[in-house]
């Protein structure tokens, strides 16, 4: 039998994102494209209400920004759909509550980073933390564009909650963000985070376990924003027709043991 093809909704359909998420649908028999849609008071050729988007489809995609992120779930947890997959970046843990309580009426895919790649790293870095000795520190890199407004990224706090989680910690307890002047030594146990801003870099992160006598790195470098579409696109086949919840990408991959 036939899967039904899944009606897929934009948000943000004029940012870069949207327009990524749009090219990497074009050609798939698995889904089409619905709605296109924008900001409140953006109009333009093919763009439709957010109300009229929702109402064509059955899985919408979101890479916007936090405040509209959460006005969008709550929206579609009102009409009983369509399911969402989040990837707007820089929430604060008010938002990812309204997110939450949301994703008990539709199911709600939310992650940092849609990356394969990345999603392994993650159980690499929570396995690394487990494994290595107390005296390796462990510091986490990330750099993007210089357009990217939050830091340290959602990727970079999700390996630092896989580092946190092989240590058996929590991470706001160990976490240290920004060094600059007399800082004194490091505290054992740290996990810090290091933050570079410029030209068009799409993602980097590096996970770096120091210890005295040697060095792991772990990393994983973006090429192209595409890849994150084409997450979201195999997270959108997947939530479509799901049971109302809060998932994640390691979900969507099967990841989770």
């Amino acid at each position: 039998m036939t899967a039904p093809v899944v009606r897929l909704a934009i948000a943000g359909a004029l940012g870069r994102m949207g327009q990524a998420v749009a090219r990497a649908a074009e050609g798939r028999s698995d889904l089409v494209v619905s709605a296109r849609f924008d900001r409140p008071g953006v109009s333009g050729p093919g763009l439709v209400s957010q109300e009229e988007a929702l109402g064509s489809a059955d899985v919408a995609v979101d890479f916007t920004v936090p405040e509209a992120s959460v006005a969008l779930a709550e929206q579609a947890a009102k009409r009983g759909g369509p399911a969402l997959i989040i990837g707007s970046t820089g929430l604060s843990p008010e938002q990812v509550a309204r997110i939450d309580l949301a994703a008990g009426s539709i199911a709600i895919v939310r992650s940092g980073n849609f990356s394969l790649g990345v999603n392994m790293l993650l159980g690499l870095v929570e396995r690394a933390a487990r494994s290595l000795p107390a005296e390796f520190d462990i510091e986490i890199f990330e750099a993007h564009h210089r357009r990217k407004v939050d830091a340290p990224s959602g990727t970079a706090l999700m390996l630092g909650e896989a580092a946190a989680r092989g240590r058996g910690v929590a991470l706001p307890d160990v976490r240290v963000a920004g060094r600059d002047g007399l800082t004194g030594p490091r505290p054992k146990g740290a996990i810090g985070f290091s933050v570079l801003r410029g030209g068009g870099i799409i993602g980097d992160h590096s996970v770096i376990f120091a210890g005295e006598e040697e060095v792991l790195t772990l990393s994983h470098s973006a090429s192209d924003r595409g890849l994150f579409a084409r997450g979201a696109l195999a997270a959108a086949v997947w939530a479509a027709g799901r049971p109302a919840g809060h998932y994640d990408m390691q979900d969507v991959l099967g990841l989770k043991g």
